[in-house]
């Protein structure tokens, strides 16, 4: 075994964000890099996820941690992907490698009942923080099970080209939906949805009212609606969804960094009359379908029915920007940091 690095830099939250979080809420600092104990092993990162939902563990928002929260002073937790450099423990090599929850980091000591091992030759090492990864199951069960799609439904996906809702759009239209919506925050991203996504129709949420271009994308109405936005677009939907129609409320970013409570849907009595269905949802509550989710998703990539896109931010130093840029639409798929090391 090679000589173990002496230090990991690793991003540390330091203050609580009040409304849209600033970089001075982080810091990037150094942490001592030892030998892996009995059980555990010690990983060099490739890649690490940056995604909306860990907002809510920064804040104290009510609502919007469905995790602990994060604790000031050390490394923020998320998903990664990296090799094995170190193990004291069988079933995993030095050369192996893993898909683990330990953060944004360098190296990182994980414990082994932690670590997934992962196959890099057939797929990117990526998809698996991607379309491969909880990305990708959060749009499965948000659009089968939550949502309890059906063949000849209508979707409405909000955030469309964002790694979850690209994903969502693509399984829906894949498993014969009749038609797709997407809503998505430039004009560059709404000519992905429709020329590379598939989406048969797609519109600028910037450029006109929510409401009014979902009415004229969805002249028969929607059955499904697959939220990551919240806001505004939920009350569209809930205005064009069809009577018995579904919600699956996978996310809101509009309102993460909110600091007063925003207002709810201004219509959502309509949900009375029409006996709409809305759900929340949590992608850890779905690890049954994994099996299902990884043979279903895989046979997809592999025959290039379905494609994904991935925003990669180069370096630790950027950390921090990475994440920022979820909430300024810096991201066309899934936002990830590569490390150099």
């Amino acid at each position: 075994m090679s000589a173990l690095p002496a230090t990991s830099r690793e991003w540390h939250l330091v203050a609580r964000p009040e409304g849209e979080p600033r970089p001075e809420d982080f810091a990037l600092r150094e942490a001592p890099v030892t030998a892996p104990p009995e059980g555990h092993i010690l990983v060099r990162n490739h890649y690490f996820s940056v995604d909306p939902y860990m907002r809510g563990r920064m804040g104290v928002t009510p609502g919007y941690a469905y995790f602990p929260p994060y604790e000031l002073g050390e490394v923020l937790g998320g998903h990664a992907v990296g090799e094995v450099i170190a193990s004291n423990v069988p079933g995993f090599a030095v050369g192996d490698d893993v898909l683990h929850f330990g953060g944004w980091r360098e190296y990182a000591e994980v414990p082994a009942e932690e670590a997934t091992g992962i196959d890099a030759q057939s797929v990117p090492l990526t998809a698996y923080l991607s379309v491969l990864g909880m990305t990708g199951l959060s749009a499965y069960a948000g659009l089968f099970e939550i949502a309890s799609f059906k063949k000849g439904d209508a979707v409405f996906v909000s955030g469309a080209a964002g790694a979850v809702g690209s994903q969502a759009g693509q399984l829906a239209r894949l498993s014969g939906a009749s038609r797709v919506i997407g809503s998505a925050g430039t004009d560059e991203k709404v000519k992905v949805l429709l020329e590379e996504f598939g989406f048969d129709a797609a519109f600028n949420y910037r450029t006109a009212p929510v409401a009014e271009q979902l009415e004229q994308a969805a002249c028969d109405g929607i059955d499904v609606y697959f939220d990551t936005v919240g806001g505004d677009h939920l009350e569209a939907a809930i205005s064009s969804l069809n009577e018995y129609g579904r919600v699956a409320l996978c996310g809101a970013i509009a309102q993460y960094n909110d600091i007063e409570p925003p207002p709810g849907p201004r219509n959502l009595a309509e949900a009375i009359g029409k006996r709409l269905s809305l759900r929340g949802m949590i992608v850890t509550d779905h690890q049954t379908l994994l099996p299902r989710f990884t043979e279903d998703v895989s046979a997809w990539v592999r025959s290039g029915e379905l494609t994904w896109r991935e925003t990669v931010v180069q370096g630790i130093e950027k950390g921090t920007e990475a994440f920022l840029g979820l909430f300024s639409g810096d991201n066309t798929g899934k936002m990830i940091v590569r490390l150099d090391h």
